[in-house]
C-alpha cells in the first residue's frame, strides 16, 4: 500500500499541526460565535487548549497515536463544555493507533487508513453523543462530526485515497456545521438562550470542519 493511502506517524503528527495552526488563526472567529450564542469563553479555551497540545507533543511522534493523544490530553484539561467532549473524540483516533500498533507488533511503523480513521471517527461521534447527551440535530459539535464520519466511512467504502477522503470529511462537517445556524440548540451553553442563538453557527462543529479541512496533502 502507498504510504500516502495511510496515516503514518509523521504524517498524523502534521496533521495535528496544521490543526492546531488552523485553530489559532480562527479563535477569535470562533469566541464571537461562541459570544454570541452561549457565554463567550470558547475561544479563551481553544488557547488554553492549543498551548497544552502543543506541550504534550514534544519533538517528535514515535507512533500515530502519539499526536491524537496529545490533542486528546490537552483538550481533557481545558476547561469548558467542549474540552472534554473533543478529548474524548481524539482519544479514539489516538485508540485507532495504538490498535493498528498492537496488530502489527510495530509502534513505530504501525498506521491508519481510511477504513481506520472512518472507523474511529464513529467511535469518537458515540463517546461524545453518549457524554454530551447530544444527537444530530442539537445545534452542537455533533453536527459536524456525524457527517464527516459518514463521509469517512464511504470514502473507505469506495476505496478513495487518503487525502480524498479526508477532504470529503472536510466538506460533509463544514455543511454540517453551517446547518447549525438554523437550529434552535438544545444541548450546551447556547441551549441556555434559545432562539437568540438562531442564525449563529456552533463554534464546535466549526472546529470539527477546520479539523479535516486542514490535512496536509503534501
Amino acid at each position: 500500500m502507498s504510504s500516502t493511502a495511510v496515516l503514518d506517524a509523521d504524517r498524523a503528527r502534521a496533521w495535528v499541526e496544521a490543526f492546531l495552526t488552523a485553530v489559532d488563526a480562527e479563535r477569535l472567529a470562533l469566541g464571537e460565535l461562541d459570544r454570541q450564542a452561549g457565554d463567550g469563553d470558547y475561544g479563551s479555551n481553544l488557547q488554553t487548549a492549543v498551548a497544552r497540545i502543543r506541550e504534550a507533543l514534544g519533538e517528535a511522534s514515535a507512533s500515530v497515536a502519539e499526536p491524537f493523544a496529545a490533542v486528546s490530553s490537552g483538550f481533557m484539561q481545558t476547561g469548558g463544555t467542549s474540552g472534554p467532549l473533543f478529548g474524548m473524540y481524539f482519544r479514539a483516533f489516538a485508540r485507532a493507533g495504538r490498535d493498528a500498533a498492537a496488530a502489527s507488533g510495530d509502534a513505530a511503523g504501525a498506521t491508519l487508513d481510511v477504513a481506520a480513521l472512518a472507523t474511529a471517527a464513529q467511535g469518537g461521534v458515540d463517546a461524545v453523543m453518549r457524554l454530551g447527551r447530544a444527537k444530530l440535530g442539537d445545534k452542537t459539535m455533533v453536527d459536524a462530526m456525524v457527517p464527516a464520519a459518514q463521509a469517512l466511512q464511504a470514502a473507505a467504502d469506495s476505496g478513495a485515497a487518503l487525502a480524498d477522503a479526508l477532504a470529503s470529511a472536510g466538506a460533509a462537517a463544514r455543511g454540517g456545521a453551517e446547518e447549525t445556524a438554523d437550529l434552535v440548540a438544545r444541548r450546551g451553553r447556547a441551549s441556555y438562550v434559545g432562539d437568540v442563538a438562531r442564525g449563529v453557527i456552533d463554534p464546535g462543529a466549526v472546529t470539527v470542519a477546520l479539523l479535516f479541512e486542514c490535512y496536509p496533502v503534501a
